[in-house]
């Protein structure tokens, strides 16, 4: 999980420039689920977690979609170690 660590501190430090790529690898590391609908977005959702994540699929990812992907996995983190 280390690499897994280092793009998700990344991410944190600078949420600007990311694929649909890396947020689909990042996601799936994290156990989470990634639908990809006919339409133009990808929805990523967790079981433990409420809410799921609409991301539009465009190049590059915008930082608001960065943000939120790396606020879901603080919470899975959360959960797990508490």
């Amino acid at each position: 999980m280390a690499k897994a660590d280092k793009i998700i501190q990344k991410m944190r430090n600078n949420p600007r420039d990311w694929r649909i790529e890396d947020i689909q690898a990042i996601a799936q590391r994290y156990g989470m689920d990634i639908r990809n609908p006919r339409g133009s977005h990808v929805i990523v959702t967790h079981p433990h977690l409420t809410e799921a994540l609409s991301i539009p699929a465009h190049k590059p990812v915008k930082p608001v979609y960065v943000r939120k992907l790396v606020a879901m996995i603080e919470i899975l983190e959360d959960n797990e170690n508490g």
